[in-house]
């Protein structure tokens, strides 16, 4: 079995904002030379997360609209009463929420180089609480 691991930094530039980023996970499978197998793609940031869903302008924002609505900002969660691990106030509770609802990873198999997906499926990396 081979194994290939790739990073990718993904550069934010707003508080919350959906971005494509499937076309470099699709660069990423076509370099790696892998033929037949698995993608798996994670995030490592706790205040952000993933989703695979059509890709237009106007349900990324629908997508941020009704997770604000979810989980505003201005609530008593109990992580906004605590000290974080560097000593500031939990401030971000609506965004690990949203990270969680939202997931971390997804995977699709990869068939003759390419990976295997819905002709409208779009893997985003959601932003929560940027700018990373």
């Amino acid at each position: 079995m081979i194994v290939k691991l790739e990073r990718v930094q993904v550069q934010t530039r707003k508080s919350e904002e959906a971005i494509n980023i499937t076309p470099t996970v699709e660069e990423i499978v076509r370099a790696s030379g892998v033929r037949n197998g698995l993608v798996n793609v994670m995030n490592m940031h706790t205040s952000a997360g993933l989703l695979v869903t059509e890709g237009i302008p106007c349900l990324e924002e629908d997508i941020l609209t009704h997770f604000a609505r979810l989980f505003p900002e201005d609530q008593d969660y109990h992580h906004r009463r605590y000290l974080d691990y560097d000593g500031r106030l939990g401030f971000n509770a609506d965004a690990h929420l949203k990270s969680v609802l939202g997931g971390m990873q997804c995977s699709f198999p990869i068939e003759d180089g390419k990976i295997v997906k819905g002709s409208r499926q779009t893997i985003y990396f959601m932003e929560y609480d940027g700018p990373l």
